[in-house]
């Protein structure tokens, strides 16, 4: 890599002034990223092709209740831009557009390439088919380094230049906008940014709305259902075959085979496996808190739309299939309550108000937890220790007593001021700090934050068949690696020598902790850390000839550092993979099957079962576990025959 020449010119709309990189914001949009340090492991090893298009997990303003602030300009024209004001924090307002990127690479190529150079960009988004890219940073100093670093460097002989890049417009104030614009147009449509017009969703029943954007398959039957997702995860499979020709010449020979036997698949994908129960089956629900679609005030369920899509709206989960009637009875009486106080709703448009979310957590023996999220906006200490007493009061002896609570936390939830996305602190107002479930005969206890399936009679069938899949004796020893609450290290913990759980989450690993107490285990182990930064060391540290690995990571996937050090391990020779999201995943099954390189030391794995398990019923989500054995390159049969 070299550079070709260093200065860059400031694109129109922008005055260079001391470094200081100033836009004029009445002629300028915001954009939508991908979030780089929540959503794709950092360093994955790169891809000959580009990302597709649903691997691009774009990031929605406030969907997650992290809203990214607030706004100046002047004139109409400005409105649009008024998040961006004020001390919050928003990576918005330090975003370049990186031009005539190479063709073919990936989001994960472009990543690593910046990480290479000494880069971090805080959020990316990679155009399809195009050759120039959005990066944003988390403050001044770290994009200038970039513009000044990148702006004239050779990449796979393309030449790259860089200049500032315009914020994205507020998406509700510019929906309004062209509203008002469009106010002439013909009645029983709405027109979109292109000027096509579209069919009013607001003239069905709200419940068929709030149906339709958070249960989209609950008119299928449950069999159709099943098929879709199956089909899905046969999709996953024939592009991970494709991908394993295209890394790994060496097994060729065997995936021919495969191939031949498994409908052109890299190996069998087994039946799907239903969940035991297709209704008010989730057992951990978060409701925003706004205004209704009905008009009522301090309303709480989820909302229409996503904020992007210019939606703030709120409906009532009453009418919902997927929430239990327990987290419903919760959310009635707490919109009781908070519409008896003072304090207003918050609002992602003009971060005024206090109200933000409450999220609800069930267990089967009949145990509820409260997490009240709040911003304190200037409120003073007193106001809210008068809150928080009167939340108390109203869940213990007031109307509220009959939702049977029994657990309740307070958050203090205001606008960030930096790029952190650590949990916040939970303030415990009353009752039990954690609530207890029973899973496969195993007692659990679940803290806020802590990570638990979010459907426990289909989490039981899916760990059922993790058990089944790792092929475990009294020698084994297994890797529990994102093992949130232990849940299924301690579930296999009789049947091996040893377990050890990683998990980044203290919270989560001090109920890991407990559980295996609880449940008289002795031989289980928890490390808490990034996956990345533990792995190594605990595998370096394992002694035993029988090692199993089982991941169940977050959406992205894992790190590819952790991927390189399962490569590593050579005792290791076997793996079970659970993933929530397999096309997000993709990559770290080629680099798990890619040939060894030296970069990738270490024989590859090969898949050889595959199934899907739905713990998402009336959705289009499911779990995909697949199971990966070592090659054994000494053995000229294991290199050219399938074993299935």
């Amino acid at each position: 890599m070299h550079k070709v020449h260093s200065g860059y010119r400031a694109p129109s709309g922008f005055i260079v002034k001391n470094t200081e990189y100033q836009c004029d914001l009445t002629a300028q949009s915001k954009m939508t990223d991908v979030a780089v340090d929540k959503n794709v492991p950092t360093g994955s090893l790169p891809s000959p092709e580009k990302e597709p298009d649903d691997l691009m997990l774009m990031e929605e303003k406030n969907e997650e209740n992290q809203t990214e602030a607030a706004a100046e300009g002047e004139g109409a024209a400005s409105d649009v831009y008024r998040y961006i004001k004020g001390d919050l924090f928003t990576s918005e307002i330090f975003k370049v557009e990186i031009q005539n990127l190479p063709k073919y690479i990936g989001f994960n190529d472009l990543k690593k390439f910046l990480n290479k150079h000494g880069i971090n960009p805080h959020k990316i988004k990679l155009f399809s088919r195009q050759m120039f890219a959005f990066v944003t940073f988390k403050n001044q100093e770290e994009r200038d380094k970039a513009m000044k670093a990148v702006h004239g460097m050779q990449w796979k002989s393309k030449v790259l230049s860089v200049r500032l890049a315009k914020p994205k417009a507020d998406p509700i104030l510019k929906k309004r906008k062209q509203e008002e614009e469009t106010e002439g147009g013909p009645p029983g449509a709405k027109r979109t940014a292109g000027g096509q017009e579209v069919e009013e969703d607001e003239e069905k029943p709200l419940d068929i709305q709030i149906a339709n954007a958070v249960t989209p398959l609950w008119n299928v039957p449950y069999e159709e259902q099943l098929k879709r997702k199956e089909k899905e995860v046969e999709g996953v499979l024939l592009k991970l075959t494709r991908e394993i020709g295209n890394n790994n010449k060496a097994m060729l020979p065997w995936l021919f085979v495969q191939k031949e036997k498994h409908n052109k698949m890299c190996c069998p994908l087994e039946a799907i496996r239903p969940s035991p129960v297709q209704t008010e089956y989730r057992n951990k629900c978060e409701f925003v808190i706004g205004v209704g679609a009905d008009g009522e005030d301090k309303t709480v369920g989820f909302r229409l739309g996503k904020y992007k899509g210019g939606s703030c709206a709120v409906v009532s989960p009453s009418e919902t299939t997927h929430v239990s009637s327990e987290a419903k009875r919760v959310v009635q009486e707490f919109q009781q309550f908070i519409r008896t106080t003072t304090y207003a709703v918050y609002s992602p448009e003009t971060y005024e108000g206090h109200w933000r979310q409450l999220t609800v957590r069930t267990s089967r023996i009949k145990q509820t937890m409260a997490i009240v999220f709040f911003n304190p906006q200037k409120l003073q200490e007193e106001e809210l220790e008068e809150l928080k007493r009167n939340l108390r009061q109203y869940f213990t002896e007031g109307e509220g007593k009959e939702s049977g609570l029994t657990s309740l936390y307070f958050v203090r939830m205001g606008q960030r001021t930096s790029a952190g996305t650590e949990d916040l602190p939970c303030e415990h107002v009353t009752g039990e700090e954690c609530i207890h479930e029973e899973l496969l005969g195993l007692k659990f206890r679940i803290s806020p934050h802590s990570f638990f399936q979010t459907n426990t009679p289909a989490a039981e069938v899916l760990y059922s068949a993790v058990g089944e899949w790792a092929q475990l004796d009294q020698d084994s020893t297994v890797l529990d690696v994102c093992c949130g609450t232990g849940t299924i290290g301690i579930s296999l913990a009789k049947r091996v020598k040893k377990v050890i759980g990683i998990e980044l989450c203290q919270e989560a690993v001090q109920d890991a902790k407990a559980n295996a107490e609880a449940n008289g285990l002795t031989n289980v182990v928890f490390h808490c850390g990034k996956a990345e930064d533990v792995l190594p060391s605990v595998l370096n540290a394992v002694v035993s000839p029988n090692v199993t690995a089982i991941v169940d990571p977050p959406r992205a996937g894992l790190h590819s550092k952790v991927i390189l050090a399962i490569r590593r391990a050579e005792h290791l020779k076997r793996l079970v993979y659970v993933a929530c999201n397999a096309k997000a995943a993709m990559n770290n099954f080629i680099d798990l099957c890619r040939a060894p390189s030296n970069r990738v030391r270490g024989a590859a794995f090969r898949p050889v079962r595959a199934m899907a398990v739905d713990l998402f019923p009336q959705t289009m989500h499911c779990e995909t576990i697949l199971l990966f054995e070592r090659v054994d390159y000494s053995s000229n049969t294991d290199s050219q025959t399938a074993e299935t």
